[in-house]
């Protein structure tokens, strides 16, 4: 990690948040993964609506946690790029130009991660409500 004497990110603390939230993102997604493919292999799927209620809140938690920490990241790379004169925070990026645009860069990146958490959840969210519906076999074979 490189340390610089003026901090060229108003709250670096978020972008550890940041990376944290990923992390925490990709342990999660590994784990739905293997079990996805160990229910594939034994040919079970999944008709369990408390086992779908976990799937589905696990995937709301990794949605809402990997959007918080895009927009606090995002809010902390806003404030380095164009300084705030009434806090006396200056702006960096004149002065520290590759790492705004690395930073820039693992910002976006964290939006695509972000929105797939989201649509992830729209599919687990539908997943488990059709469970609740009259006709449960009209969306077996998808």
């Amino acid at each position: 990690m490189v340390f610089f004497s003026p901090n060229p990110n108003p709250n670096p603390k978020l972008c550890r948040f940041l990376v944290v939230a990923n992390g925490l993102t990709v342990g999660y997604s590994l784990i739905q993964g293997l079990r996805c493919v160990v229910s594939m292999i034994r040919g079970n799927v999944l008709f369990n609506k408390p086992f779908a209620w976990l799937i589905f809140s696990g995937d709301q938690v990794m949605a809402y946690v990997t959007v918080a920490a895009v927009v606090a990241a995002l809010q902390s790379g806003v404030l380095g790029r164009t300084g705030q004169a009434e806090l006396q925070w200056m702006k960096v990026c004149n002065m520290y130009g590759k790492f705004c645009n690395q930073m820039g860069e693992g910002i976006a990146s964290a939006f695509v991660v972000s929105l797939s958490m989201v649509v992830l959840s729209c599919i687990s969210a539908f997943s488990l409500f059709r469970l609740y519906g009259t006709n449960k076999n009209k969306y077996a074979g998808w």
